[in-house]
C-alpha cells in the first residue's frame, strides 16, 4: 500500500478533557477518505493536529508524511509540505478581491512591490482549475457561498496541495453547489491529489469517498474500505442502532397564530432589488412550517425581516397575530410580541462564544433573571443549569465557555436563549447545519416537543429530507417570491424542484414541456 499519511497513537489532551486517545489512521496515496463521528468525536481536533493548528509537543503520537516523521509546529509547515486544511469558516476577507485573498500572505511581489498583473494571471489559472469564470478583481463579499468555498480551494491549490482537508466543506451550500464542490473533488482524485473530508452528509460520502474512518469519543472505532450501509455508519458514529432519522409525531394543529401579508423588503445596497417580493403566509398553532428553496431564494431576508425588520429595508406588508396588526419594527418589539429568531449563524450571530453557558442563556430575556435592573447571579445560574438539564446540553457544567463546546451543543445552548424568552412563535433557520446526526435527533425531538405543546415552528432549512421529515407543510420560494405550498405528506424533493423550476421558467413558451420541467428537476 501506497501510504501518503500514517498517523499513529494520536492523543490529545486539553484541561479535564481528552480529546483524542490513541487515534490510528493511514491514509492512501490518491484516495479520498471521509472521517466522520458525532459532534465533539475529535475530527477537528485530529485534522488540526495534523496541520499544525496544534504545535508538535502539544500531543503525543506520530506522523510520517510520504514516510518520514513530521513535526509541525505551525500552518505554515504543514502547508510547505503540502497539506493544506480549508475550515468550516471560510477564512477570506469580503472587501479584498479574489486575487489579493489567494495570495493573501503569499504575496507575489518584485522588488518589494506586489506584481499585480502577475497575482492576476496566476488567480485566472487558478480559478479556471476550479470551475469560476469571475475577474480575480471581483470582491469576495459579492459573491455566494458556493463561490467562496470554491476560492479557497483555489487558495489551497497555489499553494501546491497533494493532501486537501476539508472540515464540512458543504454545510453552507445548496445541493447544486455541493454536488459541483464533490464533482471537483473527483476530478482532484483523477489528477492524483490526495483528499480527508469531514462531513455529516452520509450522501455525500457515499457519493465520493473510497474508505471511511469513524471516531468517537476521541477514539478510532471503526474503518471501512469501500461504502458500507449508512445505518452502520451511524450505528459506529453515535454507538447504537438509529432505524428512524425523525422521531415519532401526532401533530395537533389548531387556529391560525400568525397572518403575513404582501411583505415586500429591499436590499439597501442595490438600488432597485427586492429581496422579498410580495410574501404572504399562515402559521398556526402547533404547526411545523418548512420553508424551502434554493440558496438565494429570500427565505432568510424573509425570516429576518419579520422578526424585527433585522434584515433588509422594508417597503410594505403587514402582520397579524390572532387577528390582531402587531408592530415587529424592531427586535424588542418581536420579542415583545412572542416571536424567537435561532439564527443560521450561531457562532457570530447566536451565541457569545467566549462566555459560558450560564451567561449565554439568558441574553434575550435578562428581566426574567434581573431584579430592578440588576442581573440575580443566583437566578442566572438556576436558568441555565434547568435548561442545561432539560434540552440535554452536554457540558461539565454551565461554567463551561460555549467555544468549546461542540456544534450540536452550541446549537442547544441557542435554543434554550431563545426558549427562556417564552416566544409562541420560533423562526429556525438551517437548525441543524454542521451538526452530526445523534445531535440532529435531539434537535428534532426538541422541535417535535415544542409543537406538541402548542408553539408555532417555521424551519428553514437547505436540506429537502429533513424539510419532508419534520414539517407538517412546505412553502416554496424562489427569487424573493413564494411560489408554492404543499402539506408535507404529498411532498417529495421531485415535486419542490419542479414549483423552483417553473417559477423560473416562462411557460407561456410552447417549447417548455412539462417532460422538459421534470428531468431538469432530476438534474437539478
Amino acid at each position: 500500500m501506497d501510504a501518503i499519511l500514517e498517523m499513529r497513537g494520536i492523543t490529545k489532551e486539553f484541561p479535564g478533557v481528552k480529546a483524542l486517545d490513541n487515534v490510528n489512521m493511514t491514509i492512501r496515496r490518491g484516495e479520498i477518505r471521509a472521517l466522520v463521528g458525532e459532534n465533539g468525536a475529535g475530527k477537528s481536533t485530529l485534522m488540526k493536529v495534523l496541520s499544525g493548528v496544534y504545535a508538535h509537543g502539544s500531543y503525543q503520537g506520530d506522523i510520517l508524511y510520504n514516510g518520514k516523521p513530521m513535526a509541525f509546529r505551525s500552518i505554515r509547515d504543514s502547508e510547505e509540505q503540502g497539506i493544506v486544511i480549508i475550515h468550516q469558516e471560510l477564512a477570506l476577507v469580503p472587501q479584498m478581491s479574489i486575487a489579493e485573498n489567494i495570495f493573501l500572505g503569499n504575496e507575489i511581489a518584485r522588488h518589494g512591490v506586489i506584481d499585480r498583473r502577475e497575482t492576476n494571471r496566476r488567480t485566472a489559472g487558478l480559478l479556471a482549475q476550479v470551475g469560476l469564470r469571475e475577474s480575480p478583481e471581483t470582491k469576495v463579499g459579492t459573491l455566494g457561498m458556493g463561490k467562496q468555498q470554491l476560492i479557497e480551494i483555489a487558495k489551497a491549490l497555489s499553494k501546491k496541495v497533494d493532501l486537501l482537508i476539508l472540515d464540512e466543506p458543504t454545510s453552507s451550500l445548496n445541493e447544486h453547489d455541493s454536488d459541483a464542490l464533490l464533482r471537483l473533488l473527483e476530478r482532484f482524485r483523477e489528477q492524483g491529489m490526495t483528499a480527508i473530508l469531514i462531513s455529516h452528509k452520509l450522501n455525500e460520502i457515499s457519493q465520493v469517498c473510497d474508505s471511511i474512518t469513524v471516531l468517537r469519543d476521541g477514539a478510532t472505532v471503526a474503518h471501512h474500505d469501500g461504502m458500507v450501509d449508512e445505518s452502520a455508519i451511524i450505528r459506529d458514529m453515535v454507538g447504537r442502532s438509529m432505524n428512524d432519522r425523525y422521531p415519532p409525531r401526532q401533530p395537533q394543529i389548531g387556529k391560525v397564530v400568525m397572518q403575513v401579508r404582501d411583505w415586500t423588503v429591499a436590499d439597501p445596497a442595490r438600488d432597485g432589488r427586492l429581496l422579498v417580493k410580495e410574501a404572504s403566509f399562515e402559521l398556526r398553532r402547533g404547526e411545523v412550517l418548512g420553508i424551502a428553496g434554493l440558496m438565494g431564494a429570500g427565505r432568510t431576508e424573509l425570516a429576518m425581516s419579520i422578526f424585527g425588520r433585522s434584515m433588509g429595508e422594508f417597503r410594505s406588508g403587514s402582520v397579524a397575530l390572532h387577528g390582531k396588526p402587531v408592530d415587529l419594527s424592531t427586535v424588542p418589539a418581536a420579542i415583545r410580541a412572542g416571536l424567537a429568531y435561532v439564527t443560521e449563524d450561531r457562532k457570530s450571530l447566536g451565541l457569545v462564544l467566549e462566555d459560558t453557558i450560564r451567561r449565554n442563556i439568558p441574553l434575550a430575556n435578562l428581566p426574567g433573571i434581573s431584579r430592578q435592573g440588576v442581573v440575580d447571579r443566583q437566578r442566572e445560574g438556576a436558568v441555565a443549569r434547568d435548561f442545561r438539564q432539560r434540552i440535554n446540553i452536554r457540558s461539565p457544567s454551565v461554567e463551561q465557555r460555549t467555544v468549546n463546546l461542540s456544534g450540536g451543543n452550541q446549537q442547544k445552548v441557542v435554543l434554550a436563549k431563545w426558549l427562556f424568552a417564552g416566544p409562541e412563535i420560533l423562526i429556525l433557520d438551517e437548525p441543524t447545519r454542521g451538526i452530526d446526526v445523534g445531535a440532529k435527533y435531539e434537535i428534532y425531538t426538541i422541535i417535535r416537543d415544542l409543537a406538541a405543546a402548542g408553539k408555532s415552528i417555521i424551519v428553514i432549512s437547505s436540506e429537502m429530507p429533513e424539510l419532508l421529515g419534520i414539517t407538517d407543510r412546505i412553502l416554496i420560494m424562489n427569487e424573493g417570491r413564494l411560489v408554492g405550498e404543499m402539506p408535507t405528506a404529498e411532498a417529495t424533493q421531485e415535486r419542490i424542484m419542479q414549483v423552483i423550476i417553473r417559477s423560473g421558467q416562462d411557460l407561456t413558451d410552447e417549447n417548455v414541456t412539462p417532460e422538459q420541467i421534470e428531468a431538469e428537476a432530476a438534474h437539478v
